[in-house]
């Protein structure tokens, strides 16, 4: 199914435009595109049912409420396969599962070739503890978490950014945020639990969270309320379209091929490089990790998807250049190569752990 332009003109606002809570966000979409909202709902039904679109949902900045990382993994090769499948069917607090292949086998890390993104429910567990956990089942040698220091770049849009040239920027820098831990009720919980879920086709409607509050013995009004101060408390994330792009090249939405980045500078100027990294519009992950020895000591990773490899390997050009010409030096830089790739979102929920934690303990 090829995307029509207006599918493109959609897709540009509804990947990662709608930052934070909304009462109708389908017709906040419709204002915002210029399509009518009953087309936007139509569209976005379709390319649902056809596969296009893997998934429409609220998110929520996880960072804020729940223990998590970027997680490096070393297995042995001829059990990569069979690890990134289990983790992908198996652990529902694993995010991203991606197979990447470093461009220089040479450089710190290349043999770390598979990389989750993991969340622990707080008070569940510790993330190296999941990790030990995981190990047992996917063969794994070493790991290496990378928790987030600060967050510079976090937007998919990739239809909006698929027209993009080398050394496309913001005028300004973004700044960074830092992860924060407000205290919530149980109130708040269920309210964020049935905001997170998939919209299934039967909710793609004007107002979407009308089941959502009934499922909770709420009203709309109060669901709304409710999810309203959340947003200000920055927990919510944005209300986002994922296109179905891992393993297909498109022209227009620029998915075909995507690289993780690392740089390593000196202390003291993490928080510039970042920025100045972020900043590039290319990159829809930009962040300050901690723990990066294993990798040259990189603390500032981030992700550049382009049409095909060339694009992403001129991005990374252009933005090394960009670093030089602002007076920061990198110490050591790297690229890694997605290969296979598989997204879903990470659980949050504490009483799921719980259950997960005693169904595993008998496998």
């Amino acid at each position: 199914m090829m995307l029509t332009s207006t599918d493109l003109q959609i897709l540009a606002v509804a990947e990662d435009r709608l930052t934070g809570f909304h009462v109708r966000p389908f017709d906040e979409i419709s204002t915002r595109c210029g399509v009518p909202v009953e087309v936007v709902l139509e569209r976005l039904g379709a390319l649902l049912a056809a596969g296009k679109v893997r998934r429409i949902r609220q998110t929520l900045l996880s960072t804020s409420l729940a223990d998590g990382a970027l997680v490096a993994w070393r297995v042995p090769e001829e059990r990569l396969e069979s690890a990134w499948e289990w983790l992908r069917q198996h652990d529902p607090f694993t995010g991203h599962v991606v197979l990447r292949r470093c461009d220089n086998p040479a450089a710190p890390g290349a043999d770390y070739r598979l990389w989750t993104t993991l969340k622990v429910p707080t008070g569940s567990n510790t993330v190296e503890g999941h990790c030990r956990l995981l190990m047992q089942h996917i063969g794994a040698t070493a790991f290496a978490p990378l928790p987030v220091v600060g967050m510079f770049a976090l937007g998919v849009g990739h239809v909006r950014r698929a027209g993009l040239q080398p050394g496309d920027k913001l005028d300004t820098l973004p700044p960074m945020q830092c992860p924060t831990r407000p205290q919530l009720s149980a109130q708040d919980w269920q309210v964020l639990m049935a905001l997170k879920e998939s919209l299934r086709p039967e909710e793609l409607v004007r107002e979407p969270w009308v089941a959502r509050a009934r499922s909770i013995g709420l009203t709309h009004e109060e669901f709304c309320a409710i999810a309203t101060e959340l947003d200000k408390r920055k927990v919510i994330g944005r209300f986002a379209t994922f296109l179905n792009h891992t393993g297909t090249a498109d022209k227009h939405s620029g998915t075909g091929a995507a690289g993780l980045f690392h740089w390593a500078v000196p202390p003291g100027m993490e928080e510039r490089a970042g920025a100045e990294c972020g900043r590039h519009i290319c990159m829809t992950h930009c962040y300050w990790r901690s723990g990066g020895e294993p990798f040259g000591g990189a603390q500032i990773m981030g992700v550049v998807h382009s049409a095909d490899w060339e694009g992403v390997l001129a991005h990374k050009a252009a933005i090394d250049s960009h670093l030089a010409a602002s007076g920061i030096p990198v110490l050591h830089t790297a690229i890694f190569r997605s290969e296979k790739a598989c997204i879903n979102p990470s659980e949050i929920d504490p009483v799921r752990y719980a259950a997960w934690l005693a169904q595993t303990a008998k496998s």
